[in-house]
């Protein structure tokens, strides 16, 4: 925790350095490079995602699946469900081009039996952020992040993951300041 703590407050005294010393073309150069990289299943968390892609001005990923999950919630649960019991990981869409250009990853999932979304699984166990800094934000209906940050250091040991945000389905419509007030604490 303190580690991922230093890291993020060793960022912003770093920005804060690099705005005072460089002129505003320099800055936009030597600015961290942000990516928001999320998997969306019912539009909540890509809700999350463009926002906070608004905000930051990084660039923005979403991962797909090949085959798409149902949409029926109950059919949905049981898919997932076969999926974890069994460590099947599903199938994702190709086109992420890597994240060697990104300095800090923002990474947006729905919170599926107490963890991240089986494609984000099958995501990170295809990547390498090794180094790079990785800040969760979960959305859910109640379960808050539950586990997702410490299977997200599992899926990316090498990597420094932020503590994360939730956010509940039911504050999705007002969650700009939220985000805002969230973000400040990053950039």
């Amino acid at each position: 925790m303190r580690k991922i703590l230093s890291v993020a407050f060793i960022l912003l005294v770093l920005t804060g350095i690099i705005l005072a010393q460089t002129s505003p073309n320099e800055r936009k150069e030597k600015m961290p490079k942000i990516l928001v990289v999320y998997y969306s299943h019912s539009g909540n968390t890509r809700e999350i995602a463009n926002k906070l892609k608004d905000l930051t001005g990084g660039d923005i990923f979403e991962i797909q699946t090949t085959t798409p999950y149902p949409a029926e919630y109950s059919v949905l649960v049981e898919q997932v469900r076969k999926e974890k019991s069994s460590g099947v990981k599903p199938k994702i869409k190709s086109g992420f081009a890597g994240s060697k250009d990104y300095d800090l990853v923002f990474l947006g999932s729905p919170c599926w039996f107490g963890t991240i979304a089986t494609p984000v699984e099958t995501f990170l166990s295809e990547q390498d952020f090794s180094g790079k800094t990785i800040v969760p934000f979960i959305t859910h209906g109640g379960s808050g992040l539950s586990s997702s940050v410490r299977d997200i250091s599992v899926l990316q040991p090498s990597a420094n993951v932020a503590p994360g945000k939730a956010f509940s389905r039911g504050s999705l419509s007002s969650a700009q300041k939220e985000i805002a007030d969230w973000l400040a604490s990053f950039l």
